[in-house]
């Protein structure tokens, strides 16, 4: 799943609003970037935390040349996953039904027919395709 698919997923719980499902998304990862950047730790009960683990520097090796070489002390990123994350994963513990909130009146009536639509072809089994239509060739005119 990308960024693009998540922000879809959450706008059925925003109630079909992408533009505040995405500055949703937006806001956390912001907050959670910037406060890791700090040197803080960050924390989401069952989910797992997020912090800044710094490496010393070190030797290593060329796998190429075989070379020795001194790496420089740097910070990175670490996730360490909760226990119910864990727990989900392995299969120990299953998530609840998920429930979506219905969008507006307006749009769940025009979803409606779509639906239903949608519902009657996979029932009719495949539908025939027409043959696809060539566009007219655009020739070039003599300049």
């Amino acid at each position: 799943m990308n960024k693009t698919q998540l922000i879809d997923a959450l706008a059925a719980r925003f109630e079909g609003n992408k533009k505040a499902a995405a500055h949703a998304l937006e806001s956390v990862l912001d907050t959670i970037t910037r406060e890791v950047a700090k040197g803080e730790k960050v924390a989401i009960t069952g989910f797992g935390s997020f912090e800044k683990k710094v490496r010393d520097a070190r030797w290593v090796r060329n796998p190429r040349t075989g070379e020795r070489m001194k790496a420089k002390k740097t910070a990175v990123p670490k996730f360490t996953p909760g226990q119910d994350l864990k727990n989900v994963i392995s299969g120990a513990k299953k998530l609840p039904k998920l429930t979506v909130a219905k969008a507006g009146s307006a749009a769940s009536a025009a979803a409606a027919p779509a639906a239903k639509a949608a519902s009657a072809v996979k029932k009719a089994g495949p539908a025939k395709k027409a043959p696809a239509k060539k566009a007219p060739a655009k020739s070039a005119a003599p300049a």
